[in-house]
């Protein structure tokens, strides 16, 4: 009886192997099929959700380079307008004075005899002495005094390196490759002659 029941056993044993090898390979092959469908799937979705966030990410750069271009442009009329308003108000009025010295100078001259000439010397080098503090006072860290350069222009310049106007209007070659970032900018040519007027 016992030799009749052990190889039953093994039959029943070998049997629910092959069964669970079966079960086994089944289920293997319905995740591999579900982890391919899966995969078909996000592709299908990733592919244009990567477009449009592509799409997106255009869309944000060329609205921001829009606006700081707007910004810019906006920023430089004005520092123009700035330039005018001060021409008028101090600026002018410095530069018609000694003219006007100059004129007071002529007549006195012509008035005046050959001892009496020496005082116009003396006029035109007060006239030279305010010319003398004001470059002087010329903050030479503040970009913004070049004509043509706004604060939002100045900052950029400023992340970039370029912190004086000295490097504006005398720049290196390092300064130079620097400075080509604003190449497209209004006025940008006349940056440097602008600069050096200022030291």
């Amino acid at each position: 009886m016992a030799k009749n029941q052990k190889p039953s056993v093994e039959k029943i044993v070998k049997k629910v192997n092959k069964e669970i090898e079966k079960t086994a390979s089944q289920i293997e092959k319905l995740i591999n099929d579900a982890i391919k469908q899966f995969d078909s799937l996000q592709n299908q979705i990733q592919d244009p959700v990567k477009k449009l966030l592509r799409e997106i990410d255009d869309l944000r750069e060329r609205e921001i380079k829009r606006f700081n271009d707007e910004l810019d442009r906006r920023l430089g009329e004005f520092q123009e307008l700035q330039d005018t308003v001060m021409e008028r108000l101090g600026i002018a009025s410095k530069k018609a004075e000694p003219a006007a010295a100059k004129k007071s100078v002529k007549k006195s001259a012509t008035k005046a005899s050959g001892g009496a000439k020496k005082k116009p010397a003396a006029a035109k080098s007060t006239a030279k002495k305010p010319a003398g503090k004001a470059a002087k006072t010329v903050n030479k860290n503040d970009l913004t005094l070049v004509k043509g350069i706004g604060p939002a222009t100045a900052k950029k310049m400023q992340d970039l390196g370029i912190s004086t106007i000295d490097q504006i209007a005398n720049p290196s070659a390092a300064d130079k490759d620097k400075l080509q970032a604003f190449s497209k900018m209004k006025g940008f040519s006349e940056w440097s002659s602008e600069a050096k007027k200022l030291l």
